[in-house]
């Protein structure tokens, strides 16, 4: 007689065959992603049917926020005298900082190969963040030292 431990129900089953393959699949859209976003100039010029997928609704809503605040501030530039602009660059730089040491994390924990599945596509879901947030930041970084530039002359 079997007891309800042993018990094996086709859901069961059928979970242990699916969720690898779904696992892959999640795993190759965020791999797409990340070399995509390698060849992406500016973040912000993006249309939104070309938006990194991510497979946490967390960082979906983080990337929106991150977009209108870069682009908010891009349209600021235009308008901001220099000492403002100064100011963002100095918080910007010091965030790109942290940024990037996020992301090399990320790389690192992603290279050691321990991670189960899900830690790896939470890994890769923030290391997409990561890079994301680094372009947008360097973008923005660059448009304020051509405004401090200009305006000190």
């Amino acid at each position: 007689m079997l007891n309800r431990s042993e018990v094996v129900s086709p859901e069961s089953q059928l979970r242990k065959v699916e969720e690898p393959k779904i696992m892959a699949r999640v795993t190759e859209v965020v791999d797409d992603d990340l070399s995509f976003l390698d060849q992406v100039e500016n973040v912000l010029d993006l249309e939104e049917n070309h938006f990194p997928q991510f497979t946490l609704a967390k960082n979906k809503a983080r990337f929106l926020r991150m977009l209108s605040w870069y682009k908010g501030k891009e349209e600021w530039l235009d308008v901001a005298p220099v000492s403002g602009v100064s100011k963002l660059f100095k918080q910007q730089t010091k965030e790109l900082e942290g940024i990037r040491a996020n992301k090399m994390d990320y790389e690192m924990e992603l290279e050691t190969g321990t991670l189960t599945p899900s830690q790896r596509s939470y890994r890769k879901d923030e290391l997409k963040m990561c890079k994301v947030h680094e372009r947008m930041a360097v973008h923005l970084i660059a448009k304020m030292q051509v405004k401090i530039k200009s305006g000190r002359r």
